[in-house]
């Protein structure tokens, strides 16, 4: 660790931590981090691959199965098991806690987990992606480096609601086999065309489209909501983020179902919500209240 020696008001000094950069690649690599590397490298090789074995319809099927599992991962892990924004009867919630094991972004224990300390620590030396560690490390390495994130935030007590249902269990103990009987099955389908292009491009669409959430979404945008925090909207990520990227919105209420407040913020996990709502199948759905918007809005 350096120090630098500061003086305060009254004239004496003191010391002001600074805190060492962590190293991104030459540092110890448990097993958990090659494989999430492995995973993630696979997918962005198969998307390069993609133009070499190039087919409009495995292309037409790799956009699609962006689109489902990155909503999937919106409503289910995020704001249904997360957040707990709304109930769902549990032969419609676990369906799409599977399906959101596609988006290659962990088991629900695990993400869930790891956002609810995102929410708990924002910003802090404790956040597991904060973006005070630079964009790079908030956008994807903080992914490869499980000890880290374990020093910074201890053991995974913070989801006994997860971990007490044997679905979510089941899931955590068997999340490689699911993975890769998917991907074999996508082969002998369609195969190199829709591995590269399904695989491949679909999941480096869903892979970053997340990533920009906890990186871009803390550093540029603007801001709605007067939080203690960095979290900002764009605009223009809202379609292609399923309207997660009205993230200032979300730290403000995190309890809400609803990310894009006004009718204009397009936000097709609210959607999709809102739909399932009014067939009585979502329910105890959570919207922030008049009294915490004037709580939380900036003066005019």
């Amino acid at each position: 660790m350096g120090d630098t020696t500061k003086e305060d008001g009254s004239g004496s000094s003191r010391k002001a931590v600074r805190k060492e950069k962590r190293a991104y690649f030459f540092r110890k690599w448990t097993k958990v981090d090659v494989m999430r590397a492995s995973s993630v490298g696979i997918v962005h090789f198969l998307c390069l691959l993609a133009p070499f074995n190039f087919k409009w319809e495995a292309l037409l099927f790799g956009v699609i199965l962006a689109f489902v599992t990155a909503l999937s991962i919106t409503f289910s892990y995020h704001r249904n098991l997360a957040h707990r924004s709304f109930k769902l009867p549990k032969w419609l919630e676990y369906p799409f806690a599977y399906s959101a094991l596609f988006a290659l972004q962990g088991h629900p224990i695990d993400w869930v987990s790891t956002h609810r300390f995102h929410h708990q620590f924002t910003d802090s030396d404790r956040d597991p992606h904060s973006p005070m560690e630079g964009f790079w490390f908030s956008h994807v390495f903080w992914i490869f480096d499980t000890s880290y994130m374990r020093e910074k935030c201890g053991g995974r007590d913070n989801v006994m609601d997860l971990k007490q249902q044997w679905f979510y269990r089941f899931l955590r103990n068997t999340i490689g086999l699911h993975v890769l009987t998917f991907w074999t099955l996508i082969y002998l389908w369609g195969g190199l065309p829709y591995l590269t292009c399904g695989v491949g491009v679909g999941g480096a669409i869903s892979y970053n489209g997340t990533w920009l959430i906890n990186s871009a979404c803390h550093i540029w945008g603007s801001r709605a909501w007067n939080t203690k925090d960095t979290s900002r909207n764009i605009w223009w990520l809202g379609p292609f983020t399923m309207g997660e990227s009205w993230h200032n919105n979300h730290h403000a209420f995190e309890a809400s179902a609803r990310h894009g407040l006004e009718w204009y913020q397009v936000d097709l996990t609210w959607y999709l919500i809102s739909f399932f709502q009014s067939l009585g199948l979502a329910t105890d759905v959570k919207l922030p209240s008049e009294a915490q918007k004037r709580k939380l809005a900036f003066p005019r």
